[in-house]
C-alpha cells in the first residue's frame, strides 16, 4: 500500500515581502541545551508563496507544505492568523 504523507505546516512571523508573490517567514523554536539545561530560542527563516500578495510585515501566519514552486520555495501561504498593527 502506498503511503499518504501528510503536508507539514508551519506557523511564524513574516519578516519580509521584498519579492513579488512571495514572502520569508521565521519560525521561531524553543529547544533545551544538552549540557546545561537552559532553553535557548532559535529561529529559522522560510520562503513561502503568497499568490495575492495578501501578507504584511510583522503578520503571524500558516504556511502547509507544497510541491517545490521555486529552488528556496515548498510552503504556500495556508491563512493569516494575526494582522499586524504596523504602519
Amino acid at each position: 500500500m502506498a503511503e499518504v504523507k501528510i503536508p507539514r505546516t508551519i506557523r511564524g512571523e513574516v519578516v519580509s515581502i521584498g519579492a513579488d508573490k512571495t514572502a520569508t517567514l521565521r519560525v521561531d523554536r524553543r529547544v533545551k541545551h544538552p549540557i546545561y539545561g537552559k532553553y535557548i530560542k532559535k529561529s529559522s527563516k522560510f520562503h513561502i508563496h503568497d499568490e495575492n500578495n495578501e501578507c504584511g510585515l510583522g503578520d503571524l501566519v500558516s504556511a502547509i507544505e507544497c510541491r517545490p514552486i521555486s529552488k528556496t520555495k515548498s510552503f504556500k501561504l495556508k491563512s493569516i492568523d494575526v494582522k499586524s498593527t504596523r504602519g
